[in-house]
């Protein structure tokens, strides 16, 4: 099996999240499980795109989470944003990206490791 190469695109506002990814401070993404990204496997490719910026990283492992609060149990919030602390800082970062709160709902999280 071939594998394959996702494109991850960063809002600029977001470009912390992707500059914390670029400098390995930042090893697990996170996506909404939707039908774009839930064939993800180890081996395949992302690469990550912010402005005029880009690179690629390979992709370790994948998790599927039903929920924030399941996707809790095994990371800390720091380990998904270098940025935060705390479960509420966490999800307030969800619900700001555009219509995540009901892709979450509906799809589940991704975590992916990139190496």
């Amino acid at each position: 099996m071939e594998n394959k190469v996702f494109i991850l695109r960063f809002r600029k506002i977001n470009k912390d999240i992707f500059d914390a990814i670029k400098t390995n401070r930042k090893k697990f993404e996170t996506r909404a499980a939707t039908k774009r990204y839930k064939t993800m496997k180890p081996g395949d490719r992302v690469v990550l795109i912010c402005e005029k910026q880009k690179f690629d990283k390979l992709v370790k492992r994948v998790q599927l989470f039903p929920t924030i609060g399941a996707l809790l149990k095994h990371y800390k919030p720091s380990q998904i944003n270098p940025e935060l602390k705390t479960e509420k800082e966490l999800r307030a970062m969800y619900n700001s990206f555009p219509a995540y709160k009901e892709k979450i709902k509906k799809c589940g999280l991704l975590v992916f490791e990139l190496e």
